[in-house]
């Protein structure tokens, strides 16, 4: 039998380790950008930012080690959940290499070609930040540590956000619907740095990758779609940013 208020504070303890308090972070970056001088649309947020600027050997550890430490809270959401599963299983494995490629680009191109428009409208109305997806500049290593950096926020966000809490929340007896909804909530919730485009994009993937994962029990095609997305916007940013004039 469950003990549900050791459960609940489980979820609330992985949250507040991981992407919980990014969200409240993110909600204090939006209150600072919106009492700011600037007005939201004249304001920049910066994706993967450069640590260390005149020792590129030393960002270079500091970026490896900031994507080593940013997986722990997926490991630590697998490893519970295999303490209260056995045998887990939400789909995290490569037994389905194919179809978890094929159907993860295509979930990436689903959220990925409406969310360019997006993106544009959200910076057309004013309600977004310039969004700058990598600022490395040109090392040998930082095209690899931008791809690195794309699977770390895949493995994060669809471990943590779907493949672990939509199980707990299961397990809580919350229904389908009710707990995507709370998940895609958190999940636009710790994009708000970037302005409220950040936030309705992210909450309809939220919306899309929950269902999903409800209908499935896979979690691996997110953690695919997540990271052809990101592997896109870090690396196409860092090839194109001079032809990129139209998102500006």
């Amino acid at each position: 039998m469950i003990d549900r208020r050791a459960v609940r504070a489980e979820v609330l303890l992985v949250l507040g380790v991981s992407l919980g308090s990014s969200a409240i972070y993110a909600i204090l970056n939006i209150v600072n950008r919106l009492t700011y001088v600037k007005p939201l649309s004249e304001q920049t947020a910066t994706l993967n930012p450069t640590v260390v600027v005149d020792r590129p050997w030393l960002d270079l550890l500091y970026q490896l080690a900031g994507i080593g430490i940013g997986v722990v809270p997926a490991l630590l959401a697998v490893h519970l959940l295999r303490r209260a599963h056995d045998p887990l299983d939400i789909g995290l494995d490569a037994s389905r290499p194919v179809s978890d490629l094929g159907r993860g680009a295509a979930l990436a191109a689903l959220i990925g070609l409406p969310g360019l428009g997006l993106v544009w409208a959200a910076r057309q109305l004013g309600i977004s930040a310039q969004i700058v997806p990598e600022a490395l500049g040109t090392h040998w290593w930082s095209v690899p540590v931008l791809i690195l950096s794309a699977v770390e926020n895949g493995v994060l966000e669809e471990i943590v956000m779907v493949g672990y809490l939509l199980t707990r929340l299961r397990d809580l007896g919350w229904g389908a619907w009710p707990a995507i909804v709370v998940s895609a909530v958190i999940r636009g919730s710790y994009h708000l740095y970037q302005g409220f485009g950040g936030f309705i994009g992210n909450v309809v993937m939220g919306l899309v990758f929950g269902y999903f994962f409800r209908r499935t029990g896979r979690v691996m095609p997110l953690v695919v779609a997540h990271s052809i997305l990101d592997i896109v916007s870090f690396v196409g940013y860092a090839l194109l940013k001079d032809h990129l004039g139209f998102l500006k």
